[in-house]
Parts: C-alpha cells; sequence; structure tokens
C-alpha cells in the first residue's frame, strides 16, 4: 500500500484530494508539528513526504529527513501556493525532490507517480557536458548553454546569458545518441555562480521524463 506523509497547519484535501494521494488503498498520515513528522517518517516508512512550503520549520523538516540515514531515501514533494518564492530554492538545495505548484494541473498523478520512484536528489544527481539551445521569456532565438550536471528533476548548466531566479526558460538537448533531442521547460532556481545557473524542470511531458530517467540509469551502471 502506498503510505503518504503530508506535513501542513491548513487542509490541503481540497488542492490535493482530486490525486492519488486521496485514492482509498492510500494510507495518509497528516501532521502539523515538527516533532511529529519527524516521528512518523520514521514510524510510517511513507512513499513519500508532502510538505507544505508555508510551514516555518518546512526547511528544517527537509534538512532533517535528508540528514537521516533512515529516511534519506524518501521522496519529498513540497506543494506551493501562489508564485514562485525564493525560499523554494532553499527546499529544493536541502534535498526536496519537486516544488508541486497549487492548483494542481491535469498531469498531477503523473508527476506523484514518477516521485514515488525518484531517489534523493543528492544522489541523483551526475555530471555530464553537452550543449543546451536555452530559449528564455524574452529571447526568440536560442541561446547556447553547457549541461554540467543532470538529475531528474533539473540541471546545472553554465550560459553566456543573464538570467534571474524564478525566470521560465525553454530548453533543447540532446540525451546521449538517442535522436531526437528533448525539448521540455524548466524555471531558475538559483544562481551557482556568475555564469552558472540551476534550473528545475517544470511541465515534462511523460515520454521526455521516461528518456531522462533511462539515460540516468545509463551513466549510474557506467
Amino acid at each position: 500500500m502506498v503510505s503518504v506523509l503530508i506535513c501542513t497547519h491548513s487542509e490541503l484535501e481540497k488542492d490535493l484530494g482530486h490525486t492519488m494521494l486521496w485514492r482509498q488503498d492510500v494510507d495518509r498520515h497528516v501532521v502539523g508539528r515538527l516533532e511529529e513528522a519527524l516521528m512518523m517518517a520514521l514510524a510510517a516508512r511513507p512513499s513519500i513526504v508532502v510538505v507544505d512550503r508555508d510551514l516555518p520549520w518546512a526547511g528544517r523538516l527537509v534538512t532533517a529527513l535528508r540528514g537521516d540515514p533512515s529516511t534519506r531515501g524518501l521522496s519529498i514533494a513540497v506543494v506551493a501556493r501562489g508564485d514562485f518564492d525564493p525560499g523554494e530554492v532553499e527546499l529544493l538545495e536541502s534535498g526536496a525532490n519537486a516544488i508541486l505548484r497549487l492548483p494542481l494541473e491535469f498531469d498531477s498523478d503523473e508527476r506523484l507517480e514518477r516521485l514515488l520512484h525518484v531517489p534523493a536528489r543528492k544522489e541523483a544527481r551526475f555530471t555530464v557536458s553537452f550543449r543546451v539551445d536555452t530559449y528564455a521569456s524574452d529571447a526568440g532565438r536560442p541561446e547556447p548553454a553547457l549541461a554540467l550536471n543532470l538529475s531528474q528533476n533539473g540541471m546545472l548548466m553554465e550560459a553566456s546569458g543573464r538570467l534571474r531566479v524564478g525566470e521560465p526558460v525553454e530548453m533543447q538537448f540532446p540525451l546521449g545518441e538517442e535522436p531526437p533531442p528533448v525539448h521540455t521547460r524548466g524555471r531558475v532556481i538559483r544562481v551557482a555562480a556568475a555564469s552558472r545557473y540551476g534550473i528545475e524542470f517544470t511541465d515534462v511531458d511523460a515520454d521526455v521524463s521516461t528518456r531522462i530517467r533511462h539515460f540516468i540509469e545509463t551513466l549510474e551502471q557506467a
């Protein structure tokens, strides 16, 4: 049985009630305090932990879950209301697998299913080196960039153009020898250096997600 730990101070059923997390065969545990969340993460062994971004202790929870060997491999999804908040960058860097923007879109179940099988970000990031054609929100022609590392949920890339945290970016890049190139969207979630940017994939098509996962599997076996 799928088990989910939901950490929130508010009622999330209206936001998540239409998703797979509210199916009858899903075991749900809802907690509102940090101590309860840590205890249930150990006791219930959830398949996924859903963390409300607005919790004042959300960052401490993600850091603690990733720091404990018993919970390090859990998938962690942060649910966020409204526009991008810079605090989401810290949550992703602490080890959250993805940010789910509320209200969830039609493909929410596909994203949640993928998250159930995604290992911790810090254990699934691989060094790569390939060209990425980027299309920023205000650019008509692609700008070349270089991918430096890749995970199921994003990449670190080096780009000559100036990008801002929160800015959407469209990307096209190859995955090994398998044509055609991947085309997907992302969002800048951090500026790692003057020309290095952390990108979170957003609105990823199912076939693109599958190709990325298969490519990462080849990197794991190398």
